[in-house]
């Protein structure tokens, strides 16, 4: 087996990869707002899309010589993949699909399975993407073997048998591949709800569209709702983009039987999915090529985009609830004392005066409403702090009373005092052995960010919240999963694709990160000692944090002092 031209491919290809990562890097894509137009038809950005060029199959290369350069040439996905389909034999460049899946390596060698001919191209793989962009992280030190059958072609070897889809290089995926969201909306259709998809930077819109006509990704699946009809298609395999129009060509009968709503919605649906998109200014509808007429007589209104939350905190002060804005502290309005509770942990509704808190020993939630003394809604061992929703339930997690991990909502909104607070409890299956460090939905409703704790180690994960028609909690979906370092104990959102995290400690330095849905990699904040709370606003900036110091909020690189005395700060939500 000879290592050394092999050595010398993957040394080239990693340098092509530093060199095409330094050219793009200067042309990032815009995330936001109506920009330029290009009248190439192709999809996405082929302008600055980065493009790989694999080496053609060499010369008496061995078998393992001849895997290895085949998944490199696997990144050129030019002219549907031309120069890979030269290491296949005949037939099976026919029916190889190499858009079938993407697994995403650290590293990889060629490993001899004891049958002539037959190898395991071994992986050490970082995560995997399917057909429709979905990328699942893995966790370090996930084994896969992809099997490859050779045989022998004029004298030359040739993979006649090998699974669909490539595997890509790390370095080389972030290079060529960029994450992207595509929207949908919660059940009211009120707000748009991203479901960030992984896509060959050249191949955006037409990939965007079949994914968001295939419904979303499997941890959103009944939390969200989509304008199109399920069965719905493209009519032809393009979506040509033609003086900033992006014509979107669908099955004419699911698309002239629809409503002149379903179909502005629908419109909208696609206008938010492609704001990534800097060739594409406005979307057409068609049926069988032939544009269809879309009237906005203003019966639907566009969703809301990243939702905001007020622009206060709740905390506790001298040992009642407090307001916390603009650095000074108030009363809560409205609100009756508290403190013989001994609250912690606070939250305030977005949509009512309600607030909630948890006792000093945080085995018990209580929730307080204008006009109403506090009333306890549940008692546990031990709960996480209480998160509002949109429709004013009000979530918390602990054991239940056989020691499982539950999931609790109560809507003490509009019950008169004395009665029954409406309840639901939870236990999804993917919770079993788990106990939850911390639970917060999500803005818009549809999302849950639930960090778990196991043998010691924790896991950050969002899962789909799926409601009944009036918003009542009916499930938790299996989650996605967000790696983060340091096994965090806390976290909150902090706009509809990024979240905080960290792991407190009174005594050492904290350092907090950002994860977000759209990079697989945290970012990590200014360390700051002895960091034992976390809130977050409306972006990046308003990112609060608490020691026994006070209060401080993240500036630039660091962070700045705010009011000694309130504990606990938390935004609405």
């Amino acid at each position: 087996m000879n290592a050394s031209p092999r050595t010398a491919t993957r040394a080239a290809a990693a340098l092509l990869a530093v060199l095409l990562f330094l050219l793009t890097a200067c042309a990032q894509i815009p995330r936001s707002g109506p920009v330029g137009k290009s009248t190439d038809e192709s999809a996405g950005n082929p302008k600055n899309a980065p493009v790989f060029f694999p080496s053609a199959p060499r010369e008496g290369a061995a078998p393992e010589a001849v895997i290895e350069d085949f998944y490199l040439a696997g990144s050129g996905y030019e002219d549907d993949y031309a120069v890979a389909r030269q290491y296949l034999t005949q037939a099976a460049s026919v029916t190889w699909k190499p858009d079938q899946r993407a697994l995403v390596f650290r590293a990889a060698r060629v490993v001899p399975t004891g049958v002539e001919n037959v190898f395991n191209y071994e992986l050490d793989v970082s995560y995997s993407v399917d057909a429709d962009g979905v990328a699942t992280q893995l966790p370090e030190g996930t084994k896969e073997n992809i099997p490859a059958t050779l045989t022998e072609v004029d004298g030359e070897w040739r993979i006649a048998e090998l699974p669909d889809g490539t595997a890509i290089p790390e370095e080389t995926f972030k290079v060529i591949y960029g994450a992207y969201p595509i929207y949908f909306y919660d059940p009211t259709f009120t707000y748009a709800v991203p479901d960030v998809r992984w896509f060959i930077k050249k191949k955006t819109v037409k990939a965007m569209t079949s994914a968001l006509l295939g419904g979303p990704a499997p941890y959103l699946k009944g939390a969200v709702v989509s304008a199109f009809p399920s069965g719905i298609k493209l009519a032809r395999e393009s979506v040509p983009v033609v003086s900033g129009a992006a014509q979107v060509d669908l099955t004419a009968k699911d698309l002239v039987e629809a409503s002149n709503e379903d179909r502005l919605r629908m419109q909208t649906q696609l206008a938010l999915t492609f704001r990534s998109q800097p060739d594409v200014i406005n979307v057409e509808l068609r049926a069988n090529q032939d544009l269809v007429r879309v009237e906005d007589n203003g019966s639907v209104l566009p969703p809301i985009r990243d939702k905001n939350v007020p622009a206060r905190q709740i905390a506790v002060s001298d040992n009642d609830l407090v307001r916390y804005e603009n650095n000074r502290i108030s009363p809560l309005p409205d609100i009756q004392p508290v403190s013989a509770l001994g609250p912690r942990a606070p939250a305030e509704s977005p949509v009512s005066q309600s607030a909630a808190f948890l006792n000093a020993g945080r085995g018990t939630l209580y929730s307080v409403v204008p006009g109403q003394p506090a009333r306890a809604l549940t008692t546990r061992s031990t709960l996480t702090r209480p998160s509002f929703d949109r429709y004013d339930w009000v979530w918390t997690a602990g054991p239940g009373a056989n020691g499982a991990t539950e999931v609790i909502a109560h809507r003490p909104v509009g019950v008169p005092e004395g009665s029954g607070v409406p309840a639901v409890t939870l236990s999804p299956a993917w919770l079993a052995g788990r106990s939850v460090k911390e639970l917060r939905v999500s803005r818009e409703g549809t999302r849950a960010l639930v960090l778990t704790e196991q043998n010691g180690k924790t896991k950050v994960q969002v899962a789909g919240v799926v409601r009944a028609a009036d918003g009542t909690p009916k499930d938790l979906t299996v989650p996605m999963t967000l790696l983060a370092t340091n096994d965090p104990d806390q976290g909150v959102w902090v706009d509809d694709s990024t979240v905080a995290v960290m792991k407190g400690s009174p005594s050492e330095s904290v350092t907090p990160e950002l994860l977000s849905l759209t990079s697989s990699q945290p970012l990590q904040l200014a360390p700051w000692p002895g960091l034992t709370a976390l809130s977050a606003g409306n972006g990046g900036e308003e990112i609060y944090a608490q020691s026994t110091e006070g209060i401080f909020q993240r500036l630039g690189n660091g962070w700045s002092p705010q009011l000694k005395g309130p504990v606990d700060p938390s935004y609405p939500g």
